[in-house]
């Protein structure tokens, strides 16, 4: 019923850019926050930046000052703008929500997208 939907990822060269989106849909009754999360090969899926319903963000300290997480809550989607990208930054990220559906509204259920390739090679 609800789905995220990722779209932006691909290959760049070191010190390039993308902007990774991603948007919920289905019947939900309210979001309380998303975020972007990445796993590289052989590693454990890390947190990479959150963004709450009303604007506060986060970032793990290896992002900071080159990636925005931004939102559009009237389109339930997230942005992660990224620049000066490495290829430490290589790795999947899936976008994730946290939100409560019109069918389970009285619970937050995570949720999460499928996942999009970022690689950051020359």
């Amino acid at each position: 019923q609800v789905q995220l939907v990722e779209s932006g990822g691909g290959l760049v060269q070191p010190g390039g850019s993308l902007r990774l989106s991603c948007a919920a849909s289905g019947s939900i009754f309210s979001i309380n926050a998303m975020g972007w999360y990445r796993q590289a090969p052989g590693k454990q899926r890390e947190l990479v930046a959150t963004i709450t319903s009303g604007g506060s963000t986060n970032y793990v300290a290896s992002v900071k000052g080159r990636f925005t997480i931004s939102r559009d809550n009237a389109k339930n989607t997230v942005y992660l703008q990224m620049n000066s990208l490495i290829p430490e930054d290589t790795a999947v990220y899936y976008c994730n929500a946290d939100l409560r559906g019109s069918s389970t509204w009285y619970e937050t259920r995570r949720y999460w997208g499928q996942g999009t390739q970022v690689t950051v090679s020359s």
